[in-house]
């Protein structure tokens, strides 16, 4: 059975399809049978796995309306060594034409249900604002990955996304929750992306991936060539570091597949006596600020000035 995780930010800028394109990679280097999905009318990730969104005869776009299915549309990236779902602007019109669809926010699960076997994890790589398709993303996933740069505003878009993503919970897929938040484009010489980034290690603990991505330009010049950071320079530190998020997501996996289910006890040990609820988010799986109601744990975020 396939693991399915969105890679997603509300905010654009943040790295997202640079991650989505070479944790794919990364996977495949690890001997993991991996689809990358391209959910981004712009088609970033399919243009940066080396395939010309120009020249498409199937995209997701046709997976999405029903006109072919996910083997006929996919294609290999040519050096990524994994597969790709590509999209181009066609993308854009189906969210029109899925209006009219009976439970056409489960268009994309209903898809990816049928090769399930065929691979070990599939990448959703989504738009960052929050659309039909996005939510086709969202509800198709098993778990999210927030790509963020350590800097304040992103620390606002976290909380926009994690406000989503409970709501996405609660309503269409009770299975979705953060499989951990990955600090991109780091730059250790600034001092405020030191503080957000230990404001993170904080407040989050094990949700934050102990894999730093830093700012690397070899990572920014790999799509302008239709490759991957860690295919086109696997000797720089931008694609070290993306294998290396690679091997933790892999070990995070096995470790949950291996962990024990709660029982009743525990459950009512978890209980917070202020909130009247679990006291450990069921999204984020971290322990929620008591009085903070719905208030997103990150806005609580103070960073000293």
């Amino acid at each position: 059975m396939a693991r399915i995780f969105v890679v997603a930010n509300q905010k654009g800028g943040v790295g997202k399809t640079t991650t989505s394109v070479n944790l794919a990679a990364a996977l495949a280097r690890l001997g993991r049978r991996t689809l990358l999905v391209d959910l981004d009318p712009q088609g970033n990730a399919t243009m940066g796995s080396g395939i010309d969104k120009r020249g498409l005869s199937r995209s997701v776009y046709h997976v999405l309306i029903g006109l072919c299915d996910v083997v006929e549309a996919a294609q290999p990236s040519p050096d990524g060594g994994y597969t790709v779902l590509p999209a181009n602007r066609e993308l854009a019109g189906a969210e029109l034409e899925l209006v009219d669809f009976e439970e056409r926010e489960t268009r994309l699960k209903d898809a990816l249900a049928a090769v399930d076997d065929q691979y070990d994890v599939i990448l959703v790589d989504c738009p960052p604002a929050l659309s039909l398709l996005t939510l086709n993303g969202f509800c198709a996933a098993h778990g999210v990955i927030i790509p963020m740069q350590c800097e304040y505003y992103a620390l606002e878009g976290l909380s926009d996304l994690v406000n989503t993503i409970r709501k996405i919970h609660a309503n269409f897929n009770t299975e979705l929750k953060v499989i951990g938040l990955l600090r991109v484009m780091f730059d250790p010489r600034i001092t405020l992306s030191q503080q957000v980034s230990a404001q993170l290690e904080q407040h989050f603990g094990d949700k934050v991936f102990k894999t730093v991505i830093p700012r690397n330009v070899r990572l920014a010049e790999a799509p302008s060539y239709g490759q991957p950071g860690v295919v086109f320079d696997p000797a720089s530190k931008g694609a070290r570091a993306y294998v290396e998020f690679a091997e933790e997501l892999l070990r995070r996996l096995d470790g949950d597949a291996g962990a024990a289910v709660p029982d009743a006890g525990q459950d009512a040990a978890a209980a917070d006596p202020v909130l009247g609820a679990a006291a450990v988010d069921p999204v984020l799986g971290v322990p929620r600020t008591p009085g903070g109601g719905d208030e997103p744990p990150v806005a609580l975020f103070r960073v000293a000035g």
